[in-house]
């Protein structure tokens, strides 16, 4: 029994010995080949650029012109003409209000008028006898000059008579409220049967042409921007695909900062007279400037929210890279923050990463 375990085992040895002679000895005969696949493409070079770095700040868009309607008496509101949204026409009536109020303190004034004109023609006659007086030397120095004196006080109670009529008057008008220039009805705070009082919002109104944006820059971002009266900063409007690249002129600047967020709240006017007031948008601000990484934006592949540049290494092969894309540049360029460093040759139009390996032929 073990000499036949033996001899199977030795026959085994003497199997695997010649396999593998024959396996050694045949090697130089077989030739081992790897292949790749070739693409050809367009080639362009990621660029070093000194350019201003740009600083997104986000604000709202609102009217060039805003008017906030209210009145200067407490009365009721018995009519309102107008709703939100519509278009109203300089001097147009907007509501009514109760005039009975108004009208009493009219009343009021000319009455005190009446009086002060009466008392001021006692006060001419009385000082015209005692000059007359004085003049035969039948009245003192002193009953002169206290007759003169009631005659100015009286001349000047009825200027003031007049003066209180005079604002009587214009507040009488505010039973009648008017658009203070032809615009929309932004918002519409009063109904029919609700007690308008003075320093109350009844209505907004805005005027149709003229957009402004209005951003909050920070204090330190502001000392380093040195923004002009005049300056041009690129602007984008996030509810309109039509307006996210478009300029906005820099048209009021504040002298100091809010105390409260600490903030400049700069205006831009924008050329988009259609835009709807309260709209999000974002300004780009301009501030030192700094060396950064640019490529065509054919170069930049999207697949699944990555974003990816395809690049020709040295000995002619595709290389993909991961890339964080920044703003975009004049010339149809993009920043790159991430991935590139400079000087790389990328590969344009393509409509897929190849695969790792691929042999790169410039067209």
């Amino acid at each position: 029994m073990i000499a036949k375990n033996l001899f199977r085992l030795t026959s085994l040895v003497l199997i695997s010995t010649a396999l593998l002679g024959l396996a050694c000895g045949g090697s130089h005969d077989i030739e081992t080949e790897t292949t790749h696949s070739t693409i050809s493409a367009s080639v362009a070079t990621a660029e070093r650029l000194d350019a201003a770095q740009e600083v997104e700040v986000f604000g709202t868009v609102e009217a060039e012109q805003t008017a906030a309607v209210s009145v200067r008496v407490m009365a009721m509101v018995t009519t309102v003409r107008v709703r939100a949204g519509d278009e109203v026409s300089k001097g147009q009536l907007l509501l009514e209000i109760d005039p009975q109020a108004s009208e009493g303190q009219l009343s009021q004034a000319r009455g005190g008028l009446g009086q002060a004109e009466a008392a001021l023609a006692l006060a001419e006659r009385n000082y015209e006898r005692f000059r007359a007086l004085a003049e035969s030397n039948a009245a003192s120095e002193l009953e002169l000059d206290m007759a003169r004196m009631q005659y100015d006080q009286a001349k000047a109670a009825v200027q003031q008579a007049q003066g209180a009529v005079s604002s009587a008057s214009s507040v009488a008008g505010d039973s009648r409220v008017v658009a203070p220039f032809s615009g929309r009805v932004a918002r519409k705070m009063v109904e029919v049967g609700d007690l308008a009082a003075p320093g109350r919002p009844l209505l907004v109104i805005e005027s149709k042409a003229g957009r402004r944006l209005v951003i909050s820059i920070p204090e330190s971002l502001m000392a380093r921007a040195k923004l002009a009266y005049g300056d041009e900063l690129r602007v984008g409007i996030d509810s309109r695909s039509d307006l996210t690249e478009m300029t906005g002129s820099v048209v009021e600047i504040p002298p100091g900062a809010d105390p409260a967020s600490h903030s400049f709240q700069v205006k831009l006017a924008l050329d988009a007279p259609e835009l709807s007031s309260g709209a999000t948008g974002r300004a780009f601000i301009p501030t030192d400037e700094q060396t950064l990484i640019a490529v065509p934006e054919a170069a930049v592949l999207r697949r699944g929210g990555i974003q990816m540049v395809v690049v020709r290494t040295d000995d002619g092969f595709a290389s993909t890279r991961v890339v964080t894309v920044g703003r975009t540049l004049p010339e149809g360029r993009v920043e790159i923050l991430s991935g590139l460093t400079g000087g790389e040759s990328v590969l344009l139009d393509l409509a897929a990463p190849p695969s790792t390996g691929t042999r790169v032929e410039v067209s």
